[in-house]
Parts: C-alpha cells; structure tokens; sequence
C-alpha cells in the first residue's frame, strides 16, 4: 500500500470543495472581509505568544473570517494579520491557511516551537526553515511527492537579516510526535536536519500550490537528542516573543 494521496491521478485534479466558497460565505455575513489591505499573515500556536501580540500592538480582532481568532495589528503604517488558537499540526494549519489566502493574504510567516535534533540546539536556540522533510500527510495532496519541499527564499531572507544569528536549515515534519524513533532521530541527526515540527511541510506545499510566499522560524523547546521531562523554559518563551516581532516586521518590508 502506498502512502498519500491513494488516488494516483490526483494531483492536477479540480477539487470539489474550494476555499473561495469558505471566502463567500464569510463576505454574506461580513462585506468588508479581506485581507488584501494586509502586508501579511503571522500564524501563531501558542497561546501565550497571541496573548503577548495582542498587548504589544493595537489590534482589531474579525470574528468568523477563518477558524481560531483572528486580528488585525497596526505596525507603523501597516496592517498585519496575526491568527492563533486554531489548532496544531499540518492539516489545521494548512486549513487556516487556506482561508487566509482566499480572503486576500499572500505573505504567510509562521512562528512557533520545535524539538531539536542537533544537540548543540538547546532551548531557546531559534531555527529558521530553509526547508522541511515532508513526513505528514497534508503536503502530498498538494504537490506530487517529492522528499521535501522549501520556504519562500525572499521571505527567509528578510527574516533572517531580523534575526542575526539564528541557524538556517531543514526541519522534520511529522504528524506523529509520539512515533518520533530512536532510529530516526538518529538518521536525521546524521543528515544535519536541525528540528522536529507539526506543520511547516505542509504550509510550504499549500503555499507552492497557490503561489504566494511563506517562511516559518521556530524556538526550540525541547530535544529529540537529548531527550529529558517537559519544562516550561522562559528562554524559549522570549525566543518566540523576539520571532514574533521579526516575523511581523519581515511581511511589512516585502
């Protein structure tokens, strides 16, 4: 049996559900949805990081646009569109981002935590994804199954002049953190894969699929190589509060 999608034919193929009809239903409630004003999209996992967005920058919030909460954030001149609290792992994300991107967005980055492979990664470290090892289901209904697929370089370079210092390069994305093994930690160590993540292989594929750009930069929480008991680390939580900050200024300089 071969893995995802079953139908072999699939890809190229008119989907019977389209996210404009998400876009439409949304505008009969509300005519003035869009976000085509916006210089980008911040998605976001933790819900300490919204909350900490919501009281740094003056927002609106646009109840029922997408699923999760929604805000728009004044930066400067600019509207950015910060969206949380809709769930974790690739199909969640990607179903957000499709919203989104109906709705008018074109600039995506997301920010949120990862379980270190390299062992120098400690909490706190901030990995910038260059690329991600598509280990989840949701990136192979949109692009034809290739081992891995990229971030939008112009967008991971922005980023990355706002963050000086941070590691570049491939994370592993898997569905499955509790089927994470010994053997394959190993291999992806080896390999010099920095990471472990939830979502960022299918976000790179949707945004493949419809054309716009999308970057993704993780605080290291944890780690696959040395694994331990789950903590809350404040060095990590300050990681995501300084990505945040870059991943909003990086949408607005496109």
């Amino acid at each position: 049996m071969s893995g995802p999608p079953l139908f072999a034919e699939k890809h190229g193929q008119e989907s019977v559900t389209d996210p404009a009809g998400h876009a439409a239903w949304v505008r009969d409630a509300d005519p003035d949805a869009g976000l085509e004003s916006a210089a980008g999209v911040v998605m976001l996992y933790q819900r300490r990081l919204l909350d900490h967005a919501l009281s740094r920058y003056r927002h609106r919030e646009r109840p029922g646009w997408t699923r999760g909460g929604l805000f728009l954030l004044e930066h400067g001149a600019h509207t950015v569109a910060v969206c949380g609290g809709f769930g974790l792992g690739a199909p969640a994300a990607a179903l957000v981002m499709e919203q989104l991107i109906a709705l008018g967005a074109r600039r995506f980055v997301t920010v949120g935590t990862a379980a270190g492979i390299q062992p120098e990664l400690r909490p706190g470290s901030l990995v910038l994804c260059e690329g991600a090892l598509r280990d989840e289901g949701t990136s192979h209904h949109y692009l034809p199954s290739r081992r891995t697929v990229a971030a939008s370089l112009d967008l991971t370079d922005r980023l990355g002049s706002l963050l000086p210092g941070t590691v570049r390069g491939t994370v592993w994305t898997t569905d499955a953190p509790y089927r994470q093994t010994r053997a394959e930690v190993a291999a992806y160590e080896k390999a010099l894969v920095l990471a472990a993540d939830m979502e960022a292989a299918a976000l790179f594929a949707v945004a493949e699929y419809r054309q716009v750009e999308a970057a993704a930069v993780m605080a290291v929480a944890d780690s696959l190589a040395r694994p331990g008991p789950r903590t809350h680390r404040p060095e990590t939580e300050e990681a995501l509060q300084l990505a945040l900050g870059a991943a909003v200024q990086a949408v607005t300089e496109a």
